[in-house]
């Protein structure tokens, strides 16, 4: 199977890396060329635009930032559009606005180009590993045809409706994400405050109701003061202001996701937007003084 891979950031670069060493025929481009270079140095080949990643490709993996990105990726002078030819599936990863995406596939569809839109969750450390969640949109039949695609990415892949609603479920995954990183950090904050053994206090309630991948994994970076880079808090604000307006195009009130937002707004304007999400526990006083 040939693949094109247009958009090498950090998940991108990673995600692309797995359907090489997978064995997949993968042609990679992105805006800085020379991102492209490691993945030639695997066996990739370079594509000088979008149009020539698509061009004899089976499937194109589309990674970019924001709706925009992934609207001139495709049909830009020299987006895919004008070189995936018909019965080219083309497989949206990136996070993006459920309606925009319902109006990229339509776009694609005149041409005989099918489309899914298969959003993760994983951050980088999933897409090192492979081991994303990748939550699917599109015909059950578009879907399957992909599948070994998004499992050489991704440790679970799940249909969860038709094209958009992958997107959609994407806003419900970042809606909960968000909340578990400031009720985590809150937390911490308490405990430390209290000057208990933070160590024992996560061994205690590592174990109970309140046990999940972000306690696991970010309690320990929050409480040193550390943000490691895995997913960057800006890109979860923007994932965040697609849920807001999903919600208030339903009629949903979203109170603690219009709470996590004022609060990465804040961080992002103190110049702490390029520090992974966790670093919202700046904002309750965690690693930093509180005054910042």
């Amino acid at each position: 199977m040939n693949v094109g891979f247009v958009g090498l950031g950090t998940m991108g670069a990673r995600m692309a890396k797995r359907l090489v060493e997978a064995g997949f025929d993968v042609r990679v481009h992105n805006r800085t060329r020379s991102r492209e270079e490691p993945l030639t140095a695997l066996g990739a080949v370079a594509a000088a635009s979008p149009a020539e990643a698509a061009a004899g490709a089976d499937v194109v993996v589309v990674m970019v930032s924001d709706t925009p990105d992934v609207e001139h990726v495709l049909f830009g002078p020299d987006g895919v559009a004008r070189g995936a030819a018909a019965g080219t599936v083309v497989i949206d990863m990136s996070t993006v606005s459920p309606e925009a995406t319902q109006g990229f596939a339509a776009r694609l569809g005149e041409a005989g180009v099918r489309f899914v839109d298969a959003p993760v969750s994983g951050g980088s450390e999933g897409a090192e590993h492979g081991t994303l969640t990748i939550m699917a949109g599109g015909s059950a039949e578009d879907v399957e045809a992909v599948r070994p695609v998004l499992e050489a990415m991704g440790s679970k892949t799940t249909h969860v409706g038709p094209v958009g609603a992958g997107q959609a479920a994407k806003a419900v995954n970042q809606v909960v994400v968000g909340g578990f990183y400031l009720a985590v950090a809150e937390g911490m904050a308490l405990g430390q405050a209290a000057g208990l053994d933070m160590d024992r206090v996560l061994d205690a309630i590592g174990a109970g109701a309140c046990r999940s991948w972000v306690l696991e994994h970010r309690a320990g970076n929050m409480l040193r003061g550390e943000y490691p880079l895995g997913f960057r808090l800006a890109l979860h604000r923007k994932d965040a202001g697609i849920a807001l307006e999903s919600a208030r195009r339903a009629g949903v009130s979203l109170p603690l996701a219009e709470l996590v937002a004022a609060l990465e707004d804040r961080l992002i304007a103190a110049g702490f937007g390029d520090e992974d999400v966790s670093a919202v526990a700046r904002g309750v006083g965690l690693g930093h003084d509180r005054n910042d």
